[in-house]
């Protein structure tokens, strides 16, 4: 099996490279010193709600750590999490109960 090619590689890595630096910089840069609208604001606040839940969930619905079948200690954990996260609004918890149901469930199963 071969690899990547490393022009396609650099290229691909200094693209992204410069389209991650263009979306902050349009916030920091060019945005920065304006007074954004209430509107703006007010969705803006969610953006980090959105983004931990959507970088964990393909990770629960096909984790990597099972060839991306189906796991009962993954969804438990994710569900502990979320339960704990709601009851308790602390994201300290809600993540440390998921991470030691996860392990305690992976432990117990095998």
């Amino acid at each position: 099996m071969e690899g990547i090619d490393r022009t396609t590689l650099w290229t691909v890595i200094i693209l992204l490279g410069l389209g991650s630096f263009g979306l902050r910089f349009v916030f920091t840069g060019l945005v920065g010193d304006r007074v954004m609208p209430e509107w703006l604001l007010r969705h803006l606040r969610y953006t980090a709600v959105a983004v931990l839940p959507g970088l964990v969930a393909p990770l629960v619905i096909w984790p990597t750590g099972t060839g991306g079948n189906f796991d009962l200690p993954r969804l438990v954990a994710a569900l502990v999490t979320l339960g704990v996260g709601y009851a308790t609004k602390n994201v300290l918890a809600a993540i440390g109960s998921g991470a030691a149901s996860l392990y305690a469930l992976l432990y117990l199963l095998g």
